[in-house]
């Protein structure tokens, strides 16, 4: 069983930074996906063993996902925050089966999760 625990969320103003940080035991592929009140769960970043990232429209441009491999650390530093990213970042590790990185599906093991809110 792989234990993700998430860190670093808060309320903030808009135009502002945060750095989130995820703790896994995981060397897979790891996503951060987030969810706003009463939308669905959306794909932000994810970042390969070796380093390859990916990213959701979203964070283009102003989000950076990152890993320390040896201290089992994936982080996600946010630029320029808006009020539209307020919601619960998660932390997911890839499980077995992949159907795109994009999809939630693709991860089986994740962490509780942690508050961003951005006021305006």
């Amino acid at each position: 069983q792989v234990q993700l625990v998430e860190s670093g969320g808060g309320l903030v103003q808009a135009g502002d930074s945060l750095r989130l940080s995820c703790r896994t035991a995981s060397g897979s592929t790891m996503a951060w996906f987030r969810q706003a009140p009463g939308k669905e769960r959306e794909f932000v970043a994810a970042i390969r063993q070796g380093g390859d990232t990916f990213y959701g429209d979203s964070a283009k441009g102003r989000f950076t996902i990152a890993r320390d491999n040896a201290k089992n650390m994936v982080y996600l530093q946010m630029n320029r925050l808006r009020p539209e990213d307020t919601a619960i970042y998660y932390c997911a590790a890839e499980g077995k089966v992949d159907y795109g990185l994009g999809s939630a599906k693709s991860y089986d093991y994740w962490g509780r999760g942690t508050q961003v809110a951005v006021s305006s």
